[in-house]
């Protein structure tokens, strides 16, 4: 048993005697340097793919300053609409970069009431005086947005024809009074936001910063950079090596 051991030990210590560390480590660093490349890459074209669809969004609700409590809503008039002439507007868009060839427009009438209120004390719909009537209504800040999220199929039976007058929680804008949405969350806005900014940033920072460290000759001179030169040549080598016996092989052929 204690032979057995020792022989396992001793193999170990042969395998690990003949591997070239310096090469382990330049082989390491040119593959861990290539993943970081394409990290920062591909941070950068993922921030610039959330700009139109997260971070402008995102920032438009935030300037729109929505009531955080819903108020009270009831819907007036549903149109629904065909071609680019009837559609200059629509409460609900699946895809926000093509143009609406068909579209639901929804107004509304908002009072200031909060919604919760509302349910509890029965208020008599005949005398209520409206805070604003007849104002356009969307499913959200841009108007549009991707399935499964945004259907606006249901958001049409959701809130049109069939349910007119029927009161339902909505939110309006402090800085647009005329504007008012169906779904809207702060949290949900700000985290959305905040993870739109710091993810693709800060995996780019960090992929710069480490081959900046490795690479950029006065970022730390006390240190012995690791030449990946040799392997870079040597793996092209072999390449070549291989290429000619192909070709050596096929002229004896």
């Amino acid at each position: 048993m204690d032979e057995g051991i020792a022989n396992a030990k001793m193999l170990v210590k042969n395998l690990v005697a003949g591997v070239d560390v310096a090469a382990l480590l330049v082989k390491t660093k040119f593959y861990t340097s290539l993943c970081l490349g394409t990290t920062a890459i591909l941070s950068v074209f993922a921030f610039l793919f959330l700009i139109p669809f997260v971070v402008d969004p995102a920032i438009s609700t935030i300037l729109a300053d929505y009531e955080q409590n819903p108020v009270t809503c009831i819907a007036v008039e549903h149109v629904y609409a065909e071609g680019l002439s009837n559609c200059s507007w629509s409460s609900c868009r699946e895809g926000c970069t093509n143009a609406a060839l068909r579209c639901h427009q929804i107004l509304v009438n908002y009072s200031k009431i909060p919604f919760e209120e509302w349910q509890k004390s029965e208020i008599d719909m005949k005398t209520v005086q409206w805070d604003v009537g007849e104002t356009r209504f969307f499913i959200n800040t841009e108007g549009c947005g991707y399935p499964p999220r945004v259907n606006c199929s249901e958001f049409a039976k959701q809130y049109g024809s069939k349910n007119l007058g029927t009161p339902f929680p909505c939110y309006y804008s402090k800085t647009y009074p005329s504007m008012v949405v169906a779904r809207y969350s702060w949290d949900d806005n700000l985290r959305h936001l905040i993870l739109s900014l710091v993810i693709p940033n800060v995996l780019f920072a960090i992929s710069i910063g480490v081959l900046i460290y490795w690479y950029c000759p006065g970022c730390n001179r006390s240190r012995q950079p690791i030449d990946t030169s040799s392997y870079v040549e040597s793996f092209h080598s072999k390449h070549e090596d291989e290429d000619e016996e192909e070709y050596e092989d096929e002229e004896e052929y």
